[in-house]
């Protein structure tokens, strides 16, 4: 079965399609700048590109510029679109509804859209490429939807509460919901695929490190926590977003600056992080530049990375009274030898011995980072969101 996998943001549609006999990429592409001016770029999966500015008003016009890459352009790989089996969405925030991937319906997409108060620009984004998508493809063609956010929904009511007044847990279901719960899910079971254990039997802390950053502590195959929280603002500090912080930070701020709680959202989650404290970038790659020419400030934000990611690597060893093995996966984290190198130099007291050699230069493939004798594992497992999602859409509709 062919299926493709729709990642919808508020301006644009990434989408693959994906041979789940074999798990194979056929093709892949992104139509971005939609409503504003439009651009489609298409590969297939012999290396062909279909690259086109065009005018795409909506998610509907959008979806059928992939249509066309994807059955009329010179990159091409189907004869029609008929022999798409199903179609997966991604979706950012299901709260405490979903905590499965679910077919989607009218009342499925009502309820999406009554989320979108918890993410507006993700859900909302999300529900346009559904529609798009049921008016392209008919309503027959079935469609699932997989929730970034179920897998933390294991995690017990003492992880994901906060201490404020009860009552607003009550009317605004304010809570921590956590994020990338599609790729914790994917790499912490590749990770005892590769170890060739039961993932029922272990402890996993899963960091996915990249322009946004987030850990969590699998036991026995279910979230019990995560740094991210009632909006992918928490945890770590990222590319643009500050993570966590003083509330009273925000209030101070706010009374000294004039800032309004609009501003204030923008500015913690666009202008700080990585960008606030070294004024340069919010790419990594830029900081590791100018950090090697001596720059103090792209120092600074790279050590505060790696402080916060032992740190919480710690709390969450803790959490599950122990730790069986560490992945690190994300852009960051699958590419980037000096974070790795840096985090398991302050993790001996677990017991990880780390191979410093097997790690220098290592980049995007699976590969485990720890000596024989560790007591600890180190593993590198490259994410891939877009099989997951895959293979939770043809389990659904095919009942498998």
């Amino acid at each position: 079965m062919k299926i493709l996998v729709i990642n919808a943001g508020s301006s644009s549609l990434k989408y693959q399609l994906i041979n789940i006999d074999d798990e194979s990429v056929i093709a892949k592409g992104m139509c971005e700048r939609i409503g504003i001016d439009g651009r489609i770029k298409h590969t297939a999966f012999d290396g062909r590109e279909y690259v086109e500015e065009a005018e795409m008003k909506n998610h509907t016009e959008a979806f059928k510029y992939v249509e066309y890459a994807l059955v009329k352009s010179d990159a091409a790989v189907l004869k029609s679109m008929s022999e798409i089996g199903a179609v997966g969405h991604r979706i950012v925030q299901g709260g405490a509804i979903f905590d499965k991937p679910e077919l989607v319906n009218e009342d499925v997409i009502e309820k999406i859209l009554e989320l979108s108060e918890l993410a507006p620009l993700h859900n909302i984004g999300s529900v346009q490429g559904i529609r798009a998508c049921i008016e392209c493809l008919g309503s027959e063609l079935p469609q699932v939807v997989v929730f970034d956010n179920s897998f933390h929904n294991t995690m017990p009511p003492h992880a994901y509460m906060y201490a404020i007044p009860y009552e607003y847990y009550e009317k605004y279901a304010v809570r921590r919901y956590g994020f990338h719960g599609t790729s914790h899910k994917y790499v912490s079971a590749k990770c005892a695929e590769v170890m060739g254990r039961d993932i029922s039997e272990l402890k996993l802390i899963t960091c996915h490190l990249g322009n946004g950053s987030s850990i969590t502590a699998v036991d026995g195959g279910k979230c019990i926590d995560t740094s991210m929280g009632f909006t992918p603002l928490d945890g770590l500090i990222m590319g643009t977003r500050s993570g966590s912080l003083d509330p009273s930070v925000v209030t101070f701020l706010g009374e000294k600056e004039g800032i309004s709680y609009k501003e204030m959202s923008e500015l913690l989650n666009k202008k700080s992080g990585y960008l606030g404290v070294s004024g340069i970038s919010n790419d990594d790659r830029d900081l590791q530049e100018k950090a090697a020419e001596g720059n103090e400030r792209a120092k600074l934000a790279i050590k505060m990375l790696d402080y916060q990611i032992i740190k919480l690597i710690g709390s969450y060893a803790a959490a599950m009274n122990g730790v069986d093995a560490i992945v690190f996966t994300g852009g960051i984290g699958e590419n980037v030898d000096v974070h790795r190198a840096a985090v398991c130099k302050g993790l001996t007291y677990l017991g990880v011995d780390f191979d410093f050699e097997k790690n220098a230069g290592l980049r995007g493939r699976i590969a485990e980072l720890s000596k024989p004798g560790s007591k600890v594992k180190i593993y590198v497992i490259p994410t891939n969101e877009e099989l997951s999602i895959a293979r939770d859409t043809y389990a659904l509709v095919s009942g498998k």
